[in-house]
């Protein structure tokens, strides 16, 4: 690995960098993006329990806001538990963008690089040119010169696509998850909203 690194010369060291980044970015996002983590199980019906007994304390409230993404919204809805449905479900909304902001965290920077290795390898690729172009001379071509200058502009973009490839990848993944993450996140609100409204006609 470390003769690729010296072959691939200086404009290998921002890909690495980059895949660096990538890296620690897509392992945070698989840690945290789970489905237990985000939207809890049993979570939807002890809220309900909650709702029913008619133990809303601020309390409870502040520890269903701590617990995950999807407490984060039902909190809001118990909030206005007692305000017209509309009210309640512009709270919920504006709690599910926030969380929805939350859960996007680190997405669009994994995107950037997904975009930019690519880019990144090309340049090498033309310092790569540089050089080979440089070991043309009044003398004739310098073997050594030549072959350095075909391995930076190799190496710098075979590196930039298999940087991009699997990053690009696990952005669009994270991505399609973290919508379908919030979709069911407001069809549990709003079935909150329905069980609130069905006991007040009641």
């Amino acid at each position: 690995m470390l003769a690729i690194i010296q072959a691939a010369g200086w404009p290998i060291w921002p890909l690495l960098f980059a895949s660096i980044v990538a890296t620690a970015l897509i392992i945070e996002r698989l840690m945290y993006l789970r489905r237990t983590r985000i939207l809890p199980r049993q979570l939807f019906d002890e809220v309900v329990g909650v709702y029913r007994s008619g133990n809303i304390t601020p309390d409870v409230i502040q520890k269903l806001e701590q617990s995950s993404p999807l407490g984060v919204v039902l909190s809001a809805a118990l909030r206005n538990v007692d305000a017209p449905r509309d009210v309640m479900k512009e709270a919920i909304e504006e709690s599910g963008s926030g969380v929805a902001h939350m859960l996007e965290r680190f997405l669009t920077t994994l995107g950037t690089i997904a975009s930019l290795a690519p880019l990144m390898g090309l340049f090498g690729t033309v310092v790569g040119m540089i050089e080979i172009f440089g070991s043309q001379n009044g003398a004739g071509t310098n073997p050594a010169q030549l072959a350095h200058g075909i391995s930076v502009a190799l190496y710098n973009t075979g590196f930039g696509l298999a940087i991009a490839m699997p990053t690009l990848v696990f952005y669009r993944h994270f991505r399609a998850l973290v919508d379908s993450f919030v979709i069911e996140m407001e069809q549990q609100a709003v079935k909150f909203v329905d069980v609130v409204h069905f006991s007040r006609k009641n």
